[in-house]
């Protein structure tokens, strides 16, 4: 399928023919990909992973960083070529072929599904430490003020997720400040010890050898996961050909701040092997200065973050959903959109599904939902892939003038993009190296199961559908 084809069949993506309202500025835009690089990952996440590796966790987040800014410099230069809601689906679809398409948007959806799940259990947890109520009953107040709010219009959407965001980066902002000035001037319990020589006194820079560093991988990558969600928003941006790739060029200054000067702060005024798996590192930092309200500030904090995912994941998944529908691969009446331009019955089925999963926590929380939160890793770097295949396929077609060349061109593509999927491959490596992990990969080959047989049936049912032609 040509781009020309594509373009008609979309009605012109760029000018919003998709039926979506371009509810989205500039300002929501930047704090949507803020926010998505900032998550429980970083709040909660670090501290096992700061126990495992020790201070060259910093290295293993610039690196993966670095890695996050290819992709999302793959996925703008797709997004300037034809800016479209869905657009992993989108893109697999002409680039990759039928079934990749087909895979990648039902995974995707999976993905969130999955994270909204935890995410607003996670937001459930959180509530028990100020108010001593059942979990479920906070649980389900979340699920329905989320959707209730996905229903009215994407531009609250947006700026619930602008309010979400910036506690977030307020409060890591306010945790480097607070550590710098206990490392210039020396306040709290902390002022006496505080130095940066902890990043290589305490054992090395390595304390647990390289190949513990490598073991971590698994987890700064999923901190990373949501971070493409900009890219979901492109068919709803009021102006996505300036705003977008600002966004996507903000990732390096927003990794460097957020997560390798944040724990090169945290590490600087708490030695590193004072961090528990399982304890926030900002929490415990905070205990270790003296400043027992922080343990407050930092559960806030980490409770807007969770229903941050779970706002997000009601959001794409009923664009998934719908994306899917009109292209022949999902029930019909996930096409339609209410007046404002929300697919009111792709949302009410993904929350539906959420609320069935705090219902299976509530009733029998144990490994079994460990098991299904792990997949989330494995599904969301299916996403990744597939923007990084086809980019490199895309760049291929526009230099030999079969495609117009994308305004916002990824620089050292195809080599960073390799590179990118090479990095990919290594964390999946370690995770099938890691118990506890593992059982994700074991997921995978199930969910893909599921969906070849899918497509099958699709495929013999409607043969035109499954070729993806484009329905009114």
């Amino acid at each position: 399928m040509t781009s020309v084809q594509v373009d008609k069949q979309h009605d012109g993506a760029v000018g919003g023919g998709e039926g979506y309202q371009r509810g989205l500025g500039a300002r929501q835009i930047q704090m949507i990909a803020i926010g998505g690089a900032i998550g429980t990952g970083l709040f909660l996440g670090a501290g096992k992973a700061i126990h495992k590796a020790g201070p060259s966790l910093i290295l293993a987040y610039a690196i993966a960083g670095l890695v996050i800014f290819f992709i999302m410099r793959a996925l703008g230069e797709l997004l300037m070529y034809r800016p479209v809601s869905g657009s992993f689906s989108e893109y697999a679809r002409e680039f990759v072929g039928p079934f990749a398409g087909f895979v990648t948007g039902w995974t995707y959806w999976l993905f969130w599904v999955v994270t909204g799940i935890t995410e607003v259990t996670a937001a459930a947890t959180y509530m028990t430490y100020w108010w001593d109520i059942p979990q479920w009953i906070s649980a389900l107040v979340f699920t329905v003020v989320l959707y209730g709010a996905n229903l009215i219009s994407v531009k609250l959407f947006g700026e619930l997720e602008f309010w979400f965001s910036m506690v977030k980066v307020t409060a890591i902002i306010g945790m480097i400040l607070i550590c710098a000035g206990i490392l210039t001037v020396g306040f709290s319990d902390a002022g006496d010890t505080a130095t940066v020589a902890h990043l290589w006194n305490q054992g090395g820079f390595f304390p647990n050898g390289v190949g513990s560093t490598l073991m971590t991988l698994q987890i700064v990558m999923f901190a990373f996961l949501a971070v493409e969600l900009v890219g979901v928003t492109a068919g709803e941006s009021k102006d996505p050909k300036t705003v977008l790739p600002k966004a996507i060029n903000t990732v390096p200054w927003r990794i460097a701040v957020f997560y390798v000067g944040a724990l090169i702060m945290i590490l600087s005024v708490v030695p590193w092997t004072e961090f528990q798996p399982g304890v926030s590192p900002f929490v415990a930092a905070f205990e270790k200065m003296g400043l027992g309200v922080g343990a407050a500030v930092v559960n806030f904090v980490v409770l807007t973050a969770a229903l941050s995912s779970c706002n997000s994941g009601m959001y794409s998944t009923g664009r998934m959903l719908r994306d899917l529908a009109l292209n022949g691969q999902g029930p019909k009446l996930f096409t339609r959109l209410t007046k404002s331009g929300i697919p009111l019955l792709g949302t009410t089925f993904s929350a539906a599904l959420m609320l069935v999963g705090v219902w299976i926590n509530y009733v029998a929380p144990g490994k079994a939902f460990e098991y299904v939160v792990s997949f989330a890793t494995i599904s969301g770097m299916w996403a990744w892939i597939m923007i990084l295949v086809c980019q490199i396929r895309y760049r291929r077609k526009a230099d030999r003038g079969e495609l117009p060349q994308s305004s916002f061109r990824a620089p050292g593509a195809p080599y960073t993009s390799w590179f990118a999927l090479l990095f990919i491959g290594m964390v999946v490596v370690m995770m099938g190296i890691d118990e506890g992990a593992r059982v994700s990969l074991y997921c995978a080959p199930v969910w893909a199961l599921v969906l070849g047989v899918s497509y099958l049936v699709l495929k013999s049912r409607d043969p035109e559908g499954a070729a993806f032609a484009k329905r009114s």
